[in-house]
């Protein structure tokens, strides 16, 4: 176990500790209670897709399995449980009628997580879109932005009060760049001007679900987004490297940072992909409707990449990408093709991403600065290892202990030079479906058995019980010696 931060960091008695999953990471039950299908149901049943074919129809079970897992939850002491609604179990085809067995199946999740002390925090759309609304052209055309809003109202009606933040989408990075440029996500398309529409479609999808979330609930309904903010760094000071960081900030963070937050487009990202679009798709008031007041901004960090100028053959499309997603053909790097990206020095995780929790603190710090009084939460920070049963029946699991103890001592670090960083949710509860990965890359703090389902509480998740417990950064070498 390596750790490069010291132990012993307080933190105050209102910041809040929680963890995080994902409905298609998860649930299963992927044909029952009127569910219809999503995107992320054909895309992992098209062969060459996902590793070793693997679905989430099954997943962890977590659908049958809800009233254990909140009773994991509690004994962890968690304080908040980040979870995502499935679109189409909510609305089979995406618009039209609602399917109440699926609002019953999160009125209970909501219901049973209150009684257990813990504040549920709902994500509206963790990339399982409704497979109709794919048909009819998905994030690319605009009208799925009005139905993710019906949608939205329609649960804010249901859920209410109950919910302690409302949080629209997770990533839209990932779902539009993964989902439709470099197509190693559903649905797999590799378009780089439907990537672009998607882009604003899903920044129009944020802004008229938060408005109709507030239209139900009032001005002061909790709403919030979760970006992967990608932290990249110029190879050295030429000018050459500066000017490769900078497309990829745009690219990767401007793009969703600027109309949410300051309510324009940067002007740069129209001149990088003018030889592949006007962006005409962004209609008269569109931004306006977009920027809404945030209660706090997600932030999800895992690690950082580092760029200079080349040239897109020398950017091996062949390799996995630093997005860590898989290998493709195609970039997700809309408007940067010239751009390379670096081997980062170790250590890795089993994803293959460097470990540097320096970053998250470089990352929080430009936020205090950008937006100094824009509340921010980390709502996905984790590792995925390969972690197995030792014959003590205990999954001990040093190296994402130590991961989780030096990040977390980062946002302590991060709220002692100014930072107002409220709620940290670790990455992942569960075990689960890694998305293109299928089974092969665990998260979780709790370990499944993808045959049994059983679940066993890992090292990382005793010592997260005790951070939790005592707000104090204990010794990631004391994780072992914590009984379950």
């Amino acid at each position: 176990m390596t750790t490069t931060r010291p132990s012993g960091r307080q933190f105050s008695d209102d910041f809040l500790w929680g963890s995080a999953t994902a409905s298609y990471q998860i649930e299963g039950a992927h044909d029952e209670g009127g569910r219809g299908p999503s995107i992320w149901d054909t895309f992992s049943r098209t062969p060459g897709k996902v590793l070793n074919g693997d679905t989430g129809d099954v997943a962890v079970d977590h659908y049958h399995r809800v009233p254990e897992d909140v009773e994991i939850m509690k004994s962890l002491g968690l304080q908040a449980y980040r979870f995502s609604i499935a679109w189409p179990r909510i609305q089979p085809t995406g618009s039209g009628e609602f399917n109440q067995a699926g609002l019953d199946f999160y009125s209970d999740l909501v219901d049973r997580l209150i009684a257990a002390g813990i504040k549920p925090v709902a994500t509206l759309y963790h990339w399982d879109l409704p497979q109709p609304l794919e048909d009819e052209g998905g994030w690319a055309n605009r009208a799925t932005a009005y139905r993710f809003a019906e949608y939205a109202r329609k649960l804010a009606e249901v859920l209410g009060k109950r919910v302690d933040l409302w949080t629209t989408l997770n990533e839209p990075w990932c779902s539009a760049f993964l989902g439709y440029a470099s197509g190693v996500h559903a649905p797999g398309v590799t378009d780089p001007v439907k990537a672009l529409r998607a882009v604003h479609h899903l920044n129009l999808a944020h802004g008229l679900a938060g408005r109709a979330i507030r239209e139900v609930l009032g001005e002061n309904a909790p709403v919030s987004i979760t970006l992967n903010l990608h932290v990249t760094r110029a190879a050295d000071d030429s000018a050459d490297s500066v000017e490769a960081k900078r497309r990829i900030d745009t690219i990767a963070n401007e793009v969703f940072l600027g109309p949410l937050l300051d309510g324009e487009y940067p002007k740069e990202v129209f001149a990088d992909t003018a030889h592949l679009t006007d962006w005409s798709f962004v209609e008269p008031g569109d931004l306006e409707l977009i920027r809404i007041p945030l209660t706090v901004l997600g932030v999800n960090y895992y690690s950082t990449g580092r760029v200079k100028k080349g040239s897109a053959a020398g950017a091996d499309p062949g390799k996995p990408g630093p997005d860590g997603h898989r290998a493709s053909e195609h970039s997700s790097w809309v408007g940067a093709d010239e751009v390379e990206w670096l081997p980062q020095p170790g250590p890795h995780t089993a994803m293959g991403w460097n470990i540097e929790p320096d970053g998250l603190v470089d990352l929080l710090l430009e936020l205090r600065d950008r937006y100094p009084s824009q509340p921010l939460a980390i709502t996905e920070n984790g590792a995925a290892f390969y972690d197995t049963v030792s014959e003590d029946g205990r999954v001990h699991d040093p190296e994402r202990v130590g991961y989780l103890h030096d990040h977390v001592d980062a946002v302590g670090e991060a709220i002692d030079k100014g930072a107002d960083v409220r709620a940290y949710f670790v990455w992942s509860l569960l075990d689960n479906f890694e998305w293109a990965y299928g089974y092969d890359r665990r998260f979780g703090i709790v370990r499944v058995d993808y045959d049994t389902h059983e679940r066993i509480v890992k090292d990382s998740g005793l010592w997260y019980r005790e951070l939790v417990r005592t707000r104090t950064i204990a010794p990631a070498e004391d994780a072992a010696t914590y009984q379950p």
